[in-house]
């Protein structure tokens, strides 16, 4: 079986989940070639146990994350057959955009491979597990730490090929280097906002906070389909997992996508004027008031410390 592998990065080096890509490559019988994106860590996916060869994907759209740029350079750079890709953010939106592309199926968050290319992936939140046998190539996002990395003792042939930049490039990069904000899924403080929080015009309110207390801002899925915000704060079940030292949830209701979400911080603190609300559920600290009464008594609180 032919199958190419997206390389996720991490700064300058492979993530953990490259070579989990590859082990459950080898499960099927494959020797893949991996494409790393921007040319990054080519000697450490080279290194890998099982690779079969290395190709470095660069060109100027990998300067900064743009899932259109990046999904055309790498679908360049593959001859066909199946493709992984990682379970993370850019991972899954890269998967979603080749498959479009070469007009194919796209199986996301799988956890188990077997021969015949029987998929196991968790669905409803991870309350069951589904089985998908598929014929032909497909695209195939893996979750992190669900297979046992290969070893290192790789020794792969690597090349480069370039992929000349565009004006959408530019533009796409300027607006990210404009724009840019902690990742939600990194950083130790999350806030985040939902539909109680009004509208529009007043999310400023929640980055203030935000900016105030060195946060990230997160928001429902609701209000990004609503209000036209970035998907990459989206957080919940069709967004981001985020694991915080602190979550405060501000206007959230609490469905259970969103739940999904960031059930697993360490703290979460829930502002909602809906006392029977079901963030409350989750909350290590509930404050039954509207956003617009309890942020700035928040914001004073935060300033003195």
């Amino acid at each position: 079986m032919d199958i190419t592998i997206i390389a996720e990065t991490n700064d300058d080096g492979l993530h953990p989940v490259t070579s989990q890509m590859v082990a459950a490559a080898a499960a099927l019988g494959s020797s893949p070639t991996v494409l790393c994106p921007g040319g990054i860590a080519t000697d450490s996916a080279a290194s890998i146990d099982g690779v079969g060869a290395v190709i470095g994907v660069e060109g100027d759209c990998f300067s900064s994350f743009d899932g259109g740029s990046w999904s055309t350079a790498l679908n360049s750079a593959i001859s066909g057959g199946t493709v992984f890709a990682a379970a993370t953010p850019n991972g899954r939106e890269i998967a979603a955009r080749l498959a479009a592309a070469r007009d194919i199926p796209v199986i996301q968050d799988a956890t188990g491979v077997s021969s015949g290319l029987t998929i196991s992936r968790p669905i409803y939140s991870g309350k069951a597990m589904e089985k998908v046998n598929v014929s032909g190539d497909c695209i195939l996002t893996i979750r992190p730490n669900a297979f046992s990395p290969s070893g290192s003792g790789g020794s792969a042939s690597v090349s480069t090929v370039n992929h000349s930049s565009d004006v959408h490039v530019t533009v796409m990069e300027a607006i990210a280097k404009a724009s840019e904000r902690l990742d939600v899924s990194e950083a130790n403080i999350v806030i985040a906002g939902g539909r109680g929080m009004g509208n529009i015009d007043n999310w400023s309110q929640l980055e203030s906070v935000a900016d105030q207390i060195g946060a990230a801002v997160g928001a429902s899925r609701a209000v990004v389909d609503e209000w036209g915000l970035s998907h990459s704060i989206q957080v919940g079940q069709t967004g981001k997992v985020v694991t915080p030292t602190l979550y405060i949830a501000v206007g959230i209701s609490g469905a259970i996508q969103h739940l999904a979400g960031m059930r697993s911080s360490k703290y979460i603190v829930a502002i909602n004027k809906d006392a029977d609300a079901p963030i409350f559920g989750v909350a290590d600290y509930g404050v039954v008031a509207n956003w617009e009464d309890a942020l700035p008594v928040l914001k004073e609180a935060l300033s003195s410390l």
